[in-house]
């Protein structure tokens, strides 16, 4: 109780009193028990100590997807839990990354929350690889700036993509990625320390949706032709295939052979509306890392 206090204080930024509500005591009660974590010095950068159940969902979660390493973040808000996977994330990122590693990178809400919660630090020979194009109207989740930021963040260098995330035409991404460059930006992608990465779910408030990457159209033909999710804008079925749909022939993104080359993948996502397609990314990027919330770890295991 004492840790999910502290939590949901110093990481959710939830106010004294709505911890009080959401974990039905008193006010008073959440004042002694953030105390209580200073004095064990509990809080510092980030929380340290372990929930038994956060562990036992962890271990599970390994045991059933065949995981290397799951990281269950304690969550109070089943619907809306990124703030907490973000969080998770970006002190896996602090522990993780080293000199000497190039990473790609994709994009989404939850990895862009994870950059204030990263402890900035020098790297030396630090490549960081845009693993897709970007939007053209400025958005807080462009994936070339969140790119960036991550790069900055250690002193390393940033591989942009120069171009949107979906273009107009297979003409057009043939002569971007054969005559304009892009294919030695792709091929980089191919030798991964890590590639760190988000699910998207195709529902009417995805994302991709709502910066405009696909319009309505696409969207309806996704779902008919199948498509739960996406990653990296590679949209796919319940089995993890591609679709058949234009969209997958349209963006300029690693593909899923260039992801699955990567030493190290790791997927930071969840929400309830995210299950379907979580389990599709498991099937489509087989990650070695999965980072996600504590009502998700639930959903997971239990279907």
């Amino acid at each position: 109780m004492r840790v999910r206090a502290a939590w949901m204080y110093y990481i959710e930024q939830r106010t004294q009193s709505e911890i009080a509500d959401l974990l039905k005591i008193g006010r008073v009660t959440v004042v002694r028990l953030l105390a209580e974590a200073r004095e064990r010095n509990e809080v510092k950068v980030v929380i340290e100590s372990e929930l038994a159940e956060l562990v036992r969902l962890e271990r599970a979660l390994e045991t059933g997807l065949g995981l290397e390493q799951a990281i269950v973040a304690p969550a109070a808000d089943a619907d809306d839990a990124y703030a907490a996977i973000s969080a998770a994330t970006g002190v896996y990122l602090s522990e993780t990354v080293q000199s000497g590693q190039r990473v790609g990178v994709g994009w989404g809400r939850t990895l862009y929350g994870s950059l204030p919660h990263i402890t900035k630090r020098t790297l030396e020979n630090f490549e960081v690889i845009s693993l897709l194009g970007g939007i053209i109207e400025a958005r807080r989740f462009n994936p070339t700036e969140f790119a960036w930021q991550f790069a900055q963040i250690f002193r390393g260098d940033a591989w942009l993509i120069p171009a949107p995330a979906v273009v107009d035409s297979e003409a057009t991404k043939d002569a971007l990625v054969d005559r304009c460059g892009l294919d030695s930006l792709f091929n980089r992608a191919e030798s991964l320390d890590m590639a760190l990465l988000s699910v998207g779910a195709l529902t009417p408030d995805t994302t991709s949706h709502q910066v405009g990457l696909i319009s309505l159209a696409d969207y309806e033909g996704l779902i008919a032709a199948g498509a739960v999710g996406d990653v990296l804008t590679n949209f796919i079925d319940a089995d993890g295939a591609l679709v058949d749909h234009p969209i997958n022939r349209r963006s300029i993104s690693a593909g899923l052979d260039r992801i699955l080359s990567a030493r190290r993948r790791v997927v930071a996502s969840g929400g309830p509306d995210k299950i379907v397609a979580m389990r599709a990314a498991f099937r489509a990027v087989r990650p070695h890392v999965l980072i996600t919330d504590e009502h998700t770890a639930r959903k997971l295991i239990a279907d």
